[in-house]
């Protein structure tokens, strides 16, 4: 049985929606304006590493803060650190995913504008119900299941033609980024079985349910347009709006609650019992 949802104010959901948008916008669209900068490129396997390594510090300064003293800390980091080689074994395998998800953005975002890449980048959600089906043998509804193909249709449109950034000058390859996508997207929808990637995605998660998390993919989207149109140039094209619509309605639909249809089926049972006197 899940664990309760702890019970906080609707300022405070509204907070973590609004810098959980601002968040996914404004990196995709700062890293998009970095990679097509006439200027030298930097390396973004380095990128990927400080940002890391900025991870590693804001942990363990939460850590030391939880913790409380020197004494508490140092025995926290022997029994759940050094004192865990196997444990620290499992939780390689998603960060080495997660190191590659991180370095395919880089790539895909020198190659596909920052509005394109943030529609088709929610192939993670249909890559993630796949994996949760198939490994973890889950199931979806009918409604989730009519979401992700309208998401994935949505794609499609956004890829069929996609919007040209006029103010973009320097050579990009779309099906290089889209390539980068598609790796990034299975690794996506790998590593989330595995753990949830970015400390304050954690905070979202844990006080905010999913169409609160859906509406802010689907305003990120939004935003990364507007920026990309008045910074790039981009040229909104009618299959990329339509698109675009699909895949927000579709992010919509996969976040709504499942109906639980246990008392449902229980009271059918009980009166079926009861026509054939049993």
């Amino acid at each position: 049985m899940a664990a309760p949802r702890e019970n906080v104010n609707l300022l405070f959901k509204l907070y973590c929606l609004a810098v959980m948008t601002l968040v996914a916008a404004a990196y995709t669209i700062a890293l998009r304006y970095t990679r097509t900068s006439d200027k030298e490129l930097y390396f973004s396997t380095t990128a990927v590493c400080i940002t890391e390594v900025i991870k590693l510090l804001l942990s363990v300064g939460i850590l030391a803060k939880e913790t409380g003293n020197l004494g508490r800390f140092k025995a926290s980091l022997r029994e759940n650190v050094l004192g865990s080689p196997k444990e620290l074994m499992k939780l390689s395998v998603p960060s080495l995913v997660y190191a590659v998800q991180n370095n395919m953005a880089f790539l895909a975002l020198s190659n596909l504008d920052a509005a394109v890449y943030q529609v088709t980048y929610q192939l993670k959600i249909p890559c993630t119900a796949l994996c949760t089906v198939l490994m973890l043998n889950r199931t979806l509804s009918k409604l989730q299941w009519i979401s992700v193909f309208m998401l994935c249709g949505g794609v499609i449109l956004v890829q069929w033609k996609p919007a040209q950034a006029t103010k973009v000058v320097v050579e990009q390859n779309p099906l290089l980024g889209f390539g980068a996508i598609a790796v990034a997207v299975l690794c996506s929808g790998f590593a989330v079985l595995a753990s949830v990637g970015g400390l304050y995605t954690s905070v979202v998660v844990k006080y905010t349910d999913n169409i609160m998390k859906g509406f802010s993919a689907a305003a990120a989207i939004v935003l990364s347009t507007i920026a990309s149109v008045m910074l790039f140039g981009l040229q909104i094209t009618l299959t990329f709006a339509l698109g675009t619509l699909l895949v927000c309605v579709s992010i919509y639909l996969y976040g709504l609650p499942r109906q639980d249809t246990t008392s449902i089926q229980q009271g059918e049972t009980d009166s079926k019992q009861r026509v054939i006197g049993v």
